[in-house]
């Protein structure tokens, strides 16, 4: 059966666009979307198709044309703020297209976009977080009584791939840093994304010291838990994982089960966390395929050849898990060529 799968907003990841062809046998096609047409993943794709920007009022409606026009047979987003505007089109784009579009509710993606939402989210079902704040004066309030102590981690509120992180050591510090930010924030691409005014675009939290874990958990198309696949972070470059080693250890699988059976999301998540004083604080929870993927397709599961079968109605998936432990890799640049 071929089957031919639209990637939007594909950037760099070109990891997953040749995951995904490889997967497919030569079964179908994939397509790739981008406002930038030298975006490096789009080389890598069987078909490459430049678009307006995520938030143009044509958007939407090229994304279904494209669907139609090349049968696509399920969609992909790669872009954190594509998520909300996509997954609030879902169900129209599913109707007018009969393709699936593989994205988490509205209400997931609105709590995993927002730092502060989350926090509480993972609070409310039993998970430690860093101590969240999005009131400069109530920190420094904490900080006085100390129940909070330095350092801490300014950054935004509606924030993507590490953009905008800053650390203060001391509360002059912690004010110039949130000032600044708050001044950066009012004109950005954030802000965009959140025209509520009355909401902070900040949030303040405690750093935590420890070992850094990325996290895949793979939940079905119907927001039922599959599992939980874990790498230890070695190396970080630009907010994305350089180098890691894979884990396998129960109490990161009984976390899994928790945020997915919480969260309901649909297909894999993306989540940070740090082991510090033998305690698993979650910080981030990302609905999508994130930059430390690769770690875990090449530790043996193949999420891409799963999202093939479950696209085609087929379950059996247990020949694409094979996942292990102690698999080291690290990731490296390479050069393409762009058409000018």
């Amino acid at each position: 059966m071929s089957t031919n799968m639209l990637f939007t907003c594909v950037g760099r990841r070109n990891y997953l666009i040749n995951y995904f062809k490889e997967a497919l046998n030569n079964q179908g096609k994939i397509f790739a979307s981008d406002v930038d047409v030298n975006a490096p993943a789009m080389i890598d794709a069987d078909v490459a198709l430049v678009v307006p920007n995520i938030y143009d009022a044509s958007y939407i409606p090229t994304i279904i044309n494209l669907i139609k026009t090349h049968n696509i047979n399920a969609v992909i987003s790669l872009n954190d703020f594509e998520l909300p505007i996509l997954s609030k089109h879902k169900k129209s784009i599913e109707t007018q297209t009969g393709a699936k579009i593989i994205i988490s509710s509205e209400a997931v993606i609105d709590l995993a976009f927002d730092k502060l939402k989350t926090a509480n989210f993972l609070k409310n079902i039993g998970l430690n977080t860093p101590k969240t704040f999005d009131s400069l004066e109530l920190a420094i309030s904490e900080i006085k009584k100390e129940n909070l102590t330095f350092p801490l981690v300014v950054k935004d509120r509606w924030g993507s791939a590490s953009m905008n992180i800053n650390y203060a050591e001391n509360i002059e510090e912690l004010e110039l840093i949130y000032k600044y930010l708050y001044l950066r924030l009012k004109n950005s691409t954030n802000a965009l994304a959140n025209k509520d005014e009355t909401n902070i675009p900040l949030i303040i939290q405690e750093k935590i010291i420890g070992k850094e874990y990325g996290i895949d958990i793979l939940n079905d198309f119907e927001g039922n838990y599959v599992g939980t696949f874990v790498r230890e972070k070695l190396n970080m470059r630009s907010g994305e994982t350089d180098r890691a080693v894979s884990v396998i250890d129960e109490k990161f699988n009984d976390l899994g089960k928790i945020i997915s059976t919480h969260l309901k999301h649909y297909g894999n998540l993306d989540c940070d966390v740090f082991v510090s004083n033998n305690k698993i604080y979650v910080l981030e929870l990302n609905p999508r395929f994130g930059g430390g993927y690769p770690f875990s397709h090449e530790a043996g599961i193949n999420i891409a050849a799963i999202y093939i079968e479950w696209i085609n109605n087929r379950i059996n998936i247990s020949k694409f898990n094979n996942y292990k432990s102690e698999v080291m890799y690290s990731k490296c640049d390479r050069m393409l060529k762009n058409s000018r």
